[in-house]
């Protein structure tokens, strides 16, 4: 098997893993989560949206959020943005860092920000455009991009053409995205393939979900893949709306256990990690599904 010599994480727990649950998060707790991670290792952490309020009632405070964060020396916090007006929210609460998303699936697209594709990635443009003027870097997420909930397959030409015009317009990165967990290893050659002849591989990156248990499976397909960045949600917060009772994001202990026996060093303090999910768990009033956070849990018993 061909691996990286490094491999970077990018923890979303905060904001992927915390958007749709439905007990509100206080945002004393939320900054408290946060910085538990930053103490564990993680370097990369998306910490909020600037997203409409109604529609993501979880996010609404964001700006509260942000400026009230304890920030740490060497950690890269950013905040999802839909549009100009959540840029300009995020430079106000001193965010230094966003990322946008686009779909790969017309149809995901117009459902889920009410835009076509098309229109959306006019959307983005400005806000690379700003950003640039604003000195703050952009990341970008391409949505379905193994298969969508209304349309079913998507063709890994079309992923690759949406992430290339991400990347063309300014976005240091493109998170290439299994937004409902219908990815297998089989697929991971061809849409990474497909994705690299357009935009450098060492500005890919793969977010995964575990609603089929095939998230470690897919990453493994990745490294070898060369892909060097992976996005997980520390317990297994999160999942999609559009996957109801599905297990959520890939969780960050497993990424970490399974890359640690690999012999690839993350950074990441399982340990410490724990400690951000044990912190996490109560609050939002279910059991998170990481396998390796059940099985820390039954051995402290």
């Amino acid at each position: 098997m061909n691996v990286p010599a490094h491999v970077s994480l990018v923890e979303v727990g905060p904001r992927d893993g915390l958007q749709n649950e439905a007990t509100p998060v206080s945002t004393a707790d939320k900054a408290r989560f946060i910085e538990l991670l930053a103490a564990a290792g993680c370097r990369r952490i998306e910490v909020t949206g600037f997203v409409s309020p109604k529609w993501v009632p979880q996010m609404a405070d964001a700006g509260e959020l942000a400026s009230a964060l304890r920030r740490r020396d060497g950690v890269r916090y950013s905040a999802l943005v839909p549009n100009l007006a959540g840029l300009e929210r995020a430079r106000d609460a001193g965010m230094s860092e966003v990322a946008v998303f686009a779909a790969a699936s017309e149809s995901f697209s117009r459902r889920n920000i009410n835009q076509g594709i098309e229109a959306s990635l006019d959307t983005y443009r400005a806000v690379c455009e700003r950003a640039q003027e604003l000195g703050m870097p952009v990341r970008a997420y391409v949505s379905t991009a193994f298969g969508c909930p209304f349309e079913g397959a998507v063709d890994p030409a079309r992923v690759a053409a949406v992430s290339a015009a991400l990347v063309g317009m300014g976005a240091y990165e493109v998170a290439v995205s299994d937004t409902i967990g219908i990815a297998h290893p089989g697929q991971i050659p061809t849409v990474v393939g497909a994705v690299s002849e357009r935009v450098d591989l060492e500005r890919v990156a793969l977010h995964f979900h575990d609603t089929r248990g095939t998230a470690l499976a897919n990453v493994l397909a990745a490294l070898d893949a060369g892909v060097m960045t992976f996005d997980s949600s520390a317990g297994g917060l999160g999942g999609c709306p559009y996957a109801p009772g599905a297990a959520g994001n890939l969780a960050t202990e497993d990424l970490v256990y399974m890359l640690g026996g690999l012999g690839l060093e993350t950074g990441v303090r399982l340990e410490a990690l724990l400690e951000a999910s044990r912190f996490i768990e109560p609050r939002v009033g279910h059991p998170l599904s990481s396998r390796y956070y059940q099985a820390a849990g039954a051995r402290r018993t």
